[in-house]
Parts: C-alpha cells; structure tokens; sequence
C-alpha cells in the first residue's frame, strides 16, 4: 500500500529516544521490497536485493543512532565534546586547558644573586621548566623556587632530575629539585569536567564550603583543592590533619597565591579563620585606598609518591615492552586521562581501579595482584592521601613481575 512501510518506528517517551533493533530494520526493509516486487524475492542477505535491503538497514540504523547520540547530548551526565562545552556555557564555564606539571627546586649560587620569572633549566629528560616567581639567593647560598614545564600534560620530574641550567645567569650555579613535581594535566576529560560542573553550582553561594572548592578551582591552573571547615571550639582531625578551632582549612595545589586568596576570601564567612603552610595578603577593593588587608591562610599539598606493582603470569602471549604498557596504563588511570576518576588530594587510592587498563593491554593476559602505596613494593590494596598531600607518580614507580 502506497504510503507504508514496515519498518518499525522509533518511539519517544518517558524513556527518551528508543530505536528499533537494526535486525528489526532489516526485517522490515525486506517486508518492503518484498511488496514492492510482488513477494517474489530471495531474501537471502548474499542476493543483489539481500545487499540492497543490508545496505538501506545500516543507513536507517546510523541515523537513528546518530540521532540518540544527539538527544543523550542534552542530558549532562552523558554529554561530551562540544555538546558538553555548551552545557558548560549555561554555567559560564569553558573546559579547562591542559596545565604544566610543577616542581619546588633549590637554587644554589653566589649571594644576592636574582633568579628572575622565567629562568630556564631543563631536566634529565631534556624538558625545559621555567621559574614561575623570583628569588634572591640568600647568605646560606641557596633558594627554593617553583619551576612550570614549558610542555603541557603529566610530565613527570623525579627527585633530583631537574639538575641543569639551560639559560645561564651569571651567579646561579646548580639547581635541584629535593622532591618530585606535581603532576600537570591533560586538557579537560569529560568525566572531570562533569565533575566540576556539579562543583560549580555553589560558586554563588557565599559562606559555604561548597562555594570556596567551587572559587578556588575556577583560579586559573589550579590542578586540585579540598576544602574543610571545624565549626567547633576545639581543634579536630580531618583527613588525617590538624585544624585549628572556628577554621578555614584550604588545601590547592597549582594557581598563584594571590589568585587562591582573593577566592578564598571573595567566598569565606566573614570572621572566619583561615589555616595552612602558606598565607598571602588580600586586599578589599571596595573601599579607596588604604584598603582593608586580610592575611588569607591555605595549604600547598605535599607531593606524595605513590608505588603500584602489577604481577602477571609469566605466558607466552607476555610482549616484550610489557613493562612500558603497563606503566602507561597506570599514569593514565591515576591521571583520568582513561576517562575516569583521577587521584586527587585527599583521596582513597585503591588499587582495583588499575585494573580494568592492565587487563586489555595485551591478548591473554592473567593479573594475579595489582597493589598500592606509599612506598616501594607496595602490599596494599589501598591507600589514603591526607588532605594536606598530593598523590604524585613516575613510570619508574610501577613494576611488573612475571611468575
């Protein structure tokens, strides 16, 4: 009958966009034609109509799935791309950027010596850091700077790896770095920035834990914050750290000083203390000069090595640079570059997150342990970072062991 078709309909309802089976499709395809030549074919899919009829059912089935990708799209649990970014728009939020990996080295020289923004050393695997702040090398004959990797991404730096000058300057004799660099990013995974999204709500609230996370991760290169507060008279544990009575307790890795207390203090409860091994001055610009200062307390995280040992049966089907694949596979797991969570400050490590990117590096692979820690030849299925440390990890800090 002119008009018709066989071929199932999609539905749309309280389940969304539901297509048929593409088996469905075909069937219906078949019914078709089948009417159209007066019921004498040969369904059979190896026949000039049975390719017709395959071919017609793949095209209907693509559209129809590039149609549910789209209406997914909407749904920010599912969105990714660009079709996320426009979710993140409605927040006035854009992807953040890949950040550079960063270290605390010591620079040793002549007394009095200025290490300018930007002086350039280069580490053991031929990348180039570059001193975020200055410093002056003082009577003792050293100075602790911050160094960025001019590459952006996980770029690891390895205790003492960070061991030459790459532009001279006249006075500055060695560099080192006494322990290793906090990892820097990948641009924004879809996982990460959902994440954040959700964090973002609170931006405009004023006073509550929720909006100063929210402040501080918005500052430019932040890498990582927790946020805790004690409301009680007494001083109190909280993930594994001492705070004080009444009090603020930040901790952020990456971003500026200024930038991470102008958040802090844009979003605190007035009256309300801060706390942590670094502080810096902020200003109320509401008021003409003088301007009222406020010294806002945080806490730079400890970068804290983390040690991951695979062992595997020792089979045939083991490659040769199966060390290195499986190194690869643990850095994108701890880093999120996998899609998933990340390690972050604070956090729970659990070794049974590693293995589902072991287990498909190579065909036939039989895991017999993945453990974690904190030191090497870990026994550990889990570890837990305070809140005032950094998960950090190098290739050279996860083995392999074939029995």
């Amino acid at each position: 009958m002119s008009g018709t078709t066989s071929v199932p309909q999609p539905t749309f309802g309280p389940l969304g966009f539901v297509a048929p089976t593409e088996q469905a499709i075909l069937a219906g395809v078949l019914a078709d034609m089948q009417a159209a030549f007066g019921g004498n074919l040969n369904p059979a899919l190896n026949t000039p109509q049975g390719q017709l009829a395959s071919s017609e059912a793949a095209v209907i089935g693509y559209v129809q799935d590039l149609f549910l990708y789209y209406c997914n799209q909407v749904d920010p649990a599912y969105a990714s791309g660009r079709m996320q970014d426009a979710i993140g728009r409605l927040y006035f939020m854009t992807r953040e950027p890949a950040t550079a990996s960063t270290v605390v080295a010591t620079c040793s020289g002549r007394t009095g010596t200025v290490i300018p923004v930007g002086a350039q050393a280069v580490d053991t695997s031929g990348n180039i850091w570059l001193a975020v702040q200055s410093g002056v090398i003082p009577s003792g004959g050293n100075v602790s700077i911050e160094f960025q990797c001019s590459v952006t991404g996980p770029i690891v730096c390895a205790i003492g790896a960070l061991s030459a000058i790459y532009q001279s300057i006249p006075g500055w004799d060695s560099i080192t770095n006494p322990a290793a660099g906090s990892l820097g990013s990948l641009v924004e995974s879809r996982a990460a920035f959902e994440a954040r999204r959700q964090q973002s709500v609170a931006i405009n609230a004023q006073g509550s834990n929720a909006s100063v996370l929210a402040a501080v991760l918005a500052v430019p290169n932040v890498i990582d914050a927790y946020v805790v507060d004690n409301p009680t008279a007494t001083a109190a544990t909280i993930g594994g750290v001492s705070v004080n009575p009444n009090s603020l307790y930040v901790s952020v890795a990456g971003g500026t000083s200024a930038n991470i207390g102008q958040a802090i203090w844009s979003k605190k409860s007035s009256g309300c203390s801060t706390q942590g091994n670094s502080s810096v001055a902020v200003y109320d610009t509401s008021y003409s000069v003088p301007q009222p200062s406020y010294v806002i307390n945080y806490t730079v995280p400890t970068s804290t090595p983390i040690y991951v040992a695979v062992t595997c049966a020792n089979l045939q089907s083991v490659p040769a640079n199966a060390l290195s694949l499986v190194q690869a596979a643990v850095i994108a797991a701890f880093t999120g570059t996998d899609g998933g969570s990340r390690a972050r400050i604070g956090s729970t490590l659990y070794a049974s997150r590693y293995y589902a990117g072991v287990n498909t590096l190579w065909a036939g692979i039989e895991i017999i342990s993945i453990t974690i820690g904190t030191s090497p030849s870990p026994t550990g299925n889990t570890t837990t970072m305070t809140i005032a440390q950094i998960p950090t990890i190098l290739a050279s800090q996860i083995t392999l062991t074939l029995v």
